[in-house]
């Protein structure tokens, strides 16, 4: 009998996933992030007392189907459809001045608005702490909820502001010398979250690269014009 290809489903988001980069690891595959999502879920529905009033929020990118999941689990287990939508937090981040420059994401709040909800905010990782202090930011000029909570899929340590997740997929201690990279089937072709190497932040490379001499080449001082610095 000719053996059946598995589908993104039995593969948790993704069959055969490509190779990880040489020095990264995968520390959760396909069925351990769905696994977590759906305790996620179940933790939501019990804090929220059947997760009536509540709104999901995902933090571009890769925070919206993250919400979207949680919102189709939770619909699965309570019959209960919960809205869900995308913040977009750019124009709130403490970094605009020190970061090239960013494209605008989406922001989508479901019909109904914000007012007296149970907002949860949902991230693919937790670090610093300054993304969802922009959130906060950002929810403030869009409406008053009942309540503010945060779900991440890995909280990876390294606080440096008073914010702490109410529901995580994964701890995962880490050193500053290492990166967390998700990887998700709706933005990567597949599931897998991987520990690797830390990667230097765009603004440190563009402090790093040294000046171009108009003299050597002056097409160059025209050619990158309006380019350098952009988020790949």
């Amino acid at each position: 009998m000719r053996a059946q290809k598995p589908t993104a489903s039995d593969a948790g988001g993704g069959a055969a996933p490509p190779e990880v980069p040489e020095g990264t690891r995968a520390v959760l595959d396909g069925n351990e992030i769905n696994r977590a999502l759906t305790r996620i879920a179940h933790e939501v529905l019990e804090r929220t007392k059947g997760g009536h009033g509540v709104t999901l929020l995902g933090i571009p990118s890769r925070g919206v189907p993250l919400a979207a999941r949680l919102a189709e689990r939770i619909e699965r287990v309570e019959n209960l459809a919960v809205p869900h939508g995308s913040l977009d937090i750019t124009m709130y981040r403490d970094d605009l001045r020190n970061a090239p420059p960013r494209a605008l994401g989406r922001t989508e709040i479901p019909a109904g608005g914000l007012d007296d909800r149970v907002v949860v905010l949902v991230d693919d990782v937790l670090f610093s702490g300054r993304t969802v202090r922009a959130a906060l930011d950002a929810l403030n000029d869009l409406g008053r909820p009942r309540a503010v909570q945060l779900a991440v899929l890995v909280d990876r340590g390294h606080r440096e502001l008073p914010i702490r997740a109410d529901y995580v997929g994964k701890n995962l201690p880490t050193s500053l010398r290492e990166s967390v990279t998700v990887r998700l089937a709706e933005t990567d072709g597949h599931d897998a979250v991987l520990l690797g190497p830390a990667r230097p932040s765009p603004s440190t490379a563009l402090k790093r690269r040294p000046a171009a001499d108009p003299s050597a080449d002056p097409k160059r001082t025209t050619g990158t014009t309006g380019t350098e610095g952009k988020d790949s």
